[in-house]
């Protein structure tokens, strides 16, 4: 049977048996894979040190005739440790790695694969705040899934303005004039470089973040739920 390489992230990790387990991994080329890793629970085992959560690998498996293929070797190329000496970042990693998980197919695009690994950077680096990171990730998952907010024009067609304050609506998927509303200028030029792949270490040098964050995520959170129910 033909040996295949790639790069991979480890998204869930199961109990097989005494000492074995089955892991699922994202990969560039292959999308998403099941392969058990045989006796990687064991004390001397050469696969375990290769499929650590919150890493990049080099892996060589052989697909198998069912779903589930088997690992031959696992090479660790970068561990993001920074991310484990953390709870909080630990416990939004594992959501954000969840979510992406449950909106990708097995057949997914290599640039799922690309956000995992920015993600992992900006966790990884303890300047940047959960929030932003968070804020960051459904909004690529959405822009990925083509379903960003229109942040051009508002329900009606019409440009946004900066003199005017605005509402979104979820059912439009656009902003609304409120003359009381919590969007104003700087709350959607910062949507815009959001949904625009801007890098977190980016986003978090705009002026008047924290003002602006908490609706912004609000937003975010709900265009995610609404159309990938995450």
């Amino acid at each position: 049977m033909n040996q295949l390489t790639t790069t991979a992230i480890v998204l869930t990790r199961t109990e097989f048996g005494e000492a074995d387990r089955i892991i699922t991994v994202l990969t560039p080329d292959y999308g998403k894979l099941r392969l058990m890793a045989k006796g990687v629970r064991r004390v001397k085992s050469k696969l375990a040190g290769g499929i650590e959560l919150f890493s990049v690998s080099d892996i060589t498996f052989i697909k198998g005739r069912g779903e589930i293929g088997t690992l031959i070797s696992a090479r660790l190329r970068k561990h993001y440790g920074h991310i484990v000496s953390d709870i909080e970042r630990v416990q939004l990693g594992y959501d954000l790695i969840k979510a992406l998980h449950k909106i990708t197919e097995d057949e997914t695009e290599g640039a799922y694969f690309t956000l995992l690994e920015q993600l992992f950077v900006a966790l990884d680096n303890g300047a940047l705040s959960g929030q932003l990171i968070e804020c960051w990730f459904y909004a690529q998952i959405l822009r990925l899934g083509g379903s960003e907010p229109n942040l051009r024009q508002d329900a009606n067609g019409q440009p946004l303005l900066a003199d005017k304050r605005y509402q979104f609506s979820s059912a439009d998927g656009a902003f609304v004039a409120a003359p009381s509303g919590q969007f104003g200028a700087d709350s959607i030029k910062f949507l815009r470089l959001v949904f625009a792949g801007q890098a977190p270490k980016t986003l978090q040098q705009v002026q008047g973040l924290d003002s602006i964050l908490m609706s912004c995520m609000r937003l975010v959170r709900s265009q995610a739920q609404q159309h990938i129910n995450v």
